[in-house]
């Protein structure tokens, strides 16, 4: 039976691409098989990855944008639609579930990557065997347009449906040929950037495992790959041997899709591609690398090869979704002259994330004129003297991205609360020492991360996230941990909490952290969490509130143990360590009240320890 999971903790493998792929794929479509070996989820400008096929309406429709089948697995080719989320009619924003689509690996939930209304539904409940690119469902701008599309069959989409497999063709990175420049270079497979998260547009290289002339099989680590979430190894689908390396150490910001490196069946082969280049293996596309060698930062980045740049309205007004103008306001970047590939041309927020992951965004902000007023006004404000301008990793970027939608779209509200801990302290104590030097070392923050997810068994009101049109309530009690990194913060989680043993949790939370400072965790372990702690106790600090972790809905800010003298119930004066916890909430969700008992059913648990051990 398909397990249920959500589209963001999908955690995708490596994935080459390249003219063995091609030529498979090819020959599966002369053979009349549906399977495809280009997912489109990894073809870089694709919005077919998505579901989302932008189009311009017939004569007597309005402008509309049609929602394909989208590829919600590396291997999926086809899906089954199990229910519609959203009704005819209703208002899609970024992030709503539209639908819950079977694919071959799960049940997953078909996010909106847009705003806008769902104008008509093509495909209803149960529609089964749909193939990933057929139309589906038709979405509008405007409500006053859904009304025009009451009637629509979608048969006039047939031939727009009929017409995605050239387009498709045209949008994909096209592969060498088998003999490489007219017969120049011998048959060969060009790997390139694959997708190895659900979220990612580009990645960086930060170490090729393999050289030119080693012999490759499936399995073997062919580099380490920083994504946005993670360093991640990419590993090799075929076997062979390397015959050029096209993207070299330290190359940054490489779109999905880019021409990697080369891989050839014979051995003897690799000497013929002494002077590939990445050229030969797809043109533009090389620009990454040479951005990465550059010495100065002051060279403009390449961009990818776009469509014309999107009309102006009246008065050279840019045309685009309010979403997209979010991003580009988010990360400082000019719209002026970005190709919409929305309805008539209108910017859409993949258009924003692909300027950003091909390093538009920093060739924008290097223009004094695209950067504007803002800018200057901020230049003029540093004061004379000097700094050190550090990069910012892959983690940062897109944490500090997250951080400020969660405190712009989320309505945080925190309650703070005073807990007693000698008790704990002591049985702490006891615990480490019958363990022995050899033993488990448990820490206060195991004990707050079980107390939490028992809190959360108890209370499952605060285990949930906002998804729009409902509270999704978690029944798995899974909780992050939020640690500080190199690259970065990560927030690894331990997975059923509220049932493990607290020397179990200490191992993993120790595991994790360990992983998580070296760049190794996989995409599993961090990718999901129901519920995050954040602890500063370590550092001395007393008190502090967290920001929300999205989808979560809660996030815990643990305070240091301090002495502090109290007056007993007998009225005598005596001295107790005491902690300070502020729980930051998502008020769509949690209420002050329901906070209150998490926060009263928690401190019930630190305050008597030994409840967390039977």
């Amino acid at each position: 039976m398909a397990w249920r999971t959500s589209q963001r903790l999908l955690a995708y493998r490596g994935l080459v691409l390249g003219s063995a792929q091609a030529r498979a794929a090819a020959a599966a479509g002369a053979a009349g098989s549906t399977r495809s070996q280009f997912p489109k989820w990894a073809v870089p400008g694709s919005s077919s990855a998505l579901g989302w096929a932008p189009r311009r309406g017939f004569a007597d429709l309005p402008a509309h944008t049609q929602l394909q089948m989208p590829s919600l697995s590396p291997t999926m080719t086809q899906g089954n639609i199990a229910q519609w989320r959203k009704k005819e009619g209703a208002a899609i924003a970024p992030g709503d579930v539209l639908a819950e689509v079977e694919t071959d690996k799960a049940t997953i939930d078909w996010e909106s990557q847009e705003e806008g209304f769902l104008a008509k539904i093509i495909l209803g409940d149960g529609s089964k065997d749909i193939p990933v690119g057929a139309p589906v469902a038709i979405m509008v701008e405007e409500e006053g347009d859904v009304a025009a599309f009451a009637n629509y069959t979608g048969g006039g989409a047939a031939p727009a449906a009929a017409a995605a497999p050239k387009q498709q063709q045209q949008q994909q990175p096209a592969p060498p040929p088998p003999s490489g420049g007219g017969g120049s270079f011998p048959a060969h497979d060009v790997m390139a950037m694959p997708a190895l998260s659900p979220t990612m547009a580009a990645g960086n290289i930060l170490e090729w495992r393999k050289a030119v002339g080693d012999a490759v099989t499936a399995g073997d680590v062919l580099c380490e790959v920083e994504t946005d979430k993670a360093t991640i190894s990419w590993e090799a689908q075929e076997e062979g041997y390397i015959a050029a390396i096209l993207l070299p150490n330290g190359s940054k910001d490489i779109p999905i899709g880019t021409p990697a490196a080369v891989i050839v069946e014979d051995r003897d082969s690799v000497a013929a591609f002494a002077g590939y280049t990445a050229a030969d293996a797809g043109g533009p596309r090389a620009a990454p690398a040479a951005r990465a060698a550059a010495p100065k930062p002051a060279a403009a980045p390449a961009t990818p090869p776009r469509a014309a740049p999107a009309p102006a309205g009246a008065g050279g007004r840019v045309i685009a979704s309010p979403y997209a103008r979010k991003l580009a306001l988010d990360a400082g970047v000019s719209l002026a002259g970005v190709a919409g590939s929305g309805p008539g041309g209108r910017i859409t927020s993949t258009d924003v994330q692909q300027l950003l992951a091909s390093g538009g965004a920093r060739a924008a902000a290097a223009t004094p004129a695209a950067a504007g007023p803002a800018a200057a006004g901020l230049a003029a404000a540093v004061p004379g003297g000097e700094w050190t301008d550090e990069a910012v990793t892959q983690v940062k970027r897109v944490t500090a991205a997250r951080l400020l939608e969660s405190k712009q779209t989320i309505p945080h509200y925190y309650l703070t609360m005073e807990c007693e801990v000698d008790a704990l302290l002591a049985l702490r104590a006891q615990v480490n020492q019958q363990l022995g030097p050899g033993g488990v070392k448990l820490s206060v923050n195991d004990f707050v991360v079980k107390a939490a997810a028992l809190a959360l068994r108890k209370v499952p009101a605060v285990n949930a996230s906002w998804m729009g049109d409902f509270v999704r309530v978690f029944h798995n009690v899974d909780v992050n941990v939020a640690v500080q990194t190199p690259g970065g913060l990560m927030v690894p989680f331990v997975a059923d909490a509220d049932a493990k043993g607290l020397a179990a949790i200490s191992a993993e939370v120790k595991a994790l952290a360990a992983k998580a400072k070296d760049g190794k965790l996989a995409p599993a372990e961090f990718m999901g969490g129901t519920f995050t702690i954040s602890n500063l106790g370590m550092f001395g600090i007393r008190q502090f509130a967290a920001i929300v972790n999205p989808p979560q809905a809660a996030i815990l800010a643990v305070g240091a143990a301090a002495p502090k003298v109290v007056k007993g119930p007998a009225g005598e004066w005596r001295e107790v360590h005491s902690m300070l916890v502020t729980l930051s909430c998502d008020h769509r969700v949690i209420d002050g009240a329901v906070g209150s008992e998490w926060l009263q059913a928690f401190k019930a648990h630190i305050e008597s320890p030994l409840t967390m051990m039977v």
